[in-house]
């Protein structure tokens, strides 16, 4: 079981055709992203100090275009999706849930942002 303090929870689906760069160059992004507020309080801040958690999340790839099924085909297959999720969570120095596996994960909000990043 994994669990962070003041941090960002980070859902992370993996698509087909998605690659080990990309995985790099969203864990740098999500690093650098100025989302936590400055003496200001203005989003100014960077993660820095703070945790950050990440969750495999194929579930984000669900098409629901046609018909009320989901449709999961644009995730990426599971061997690929762990090697990806892997080099995410190392890059960022996240902590991570258990890949593939039902979890409940709890979240206490603090603010109204939640942030969709596409590589």
């Amino acid at each position: 079981m994994s669990a962070i303090g003041p941090g960002l929870l980070v859902l992370l689906g993996v698509a087909e055709g998605d690659d080990l760069t990309q995985a790099e160059r969203l864990a740098s992004k999500v690093r650098a992203l100025r989302v936590f507020d400055d003496s200001d309080g203005r989003m100014n801040e960077p993660l820095g100090d703070r945790e950050l958690l990440c969750v495999s999340q194929f579930t984000l790839h669900a098409d629901v275009s046609r018909g009320n099924r989901p449709f999961f085909g644009n995730a990426a297959p599971p061997e690929a999706a762990q090697r990806i999720y892997d080099r995410f969570c190392e890059h960022a120095g996240a902590k991570r849930g258990e890949f593939g596996a039902r979890m409940e994960v709890e979240l206490t909000a603090d603010g109204p942002v939640t942030i969709i990043l596409d590589a």
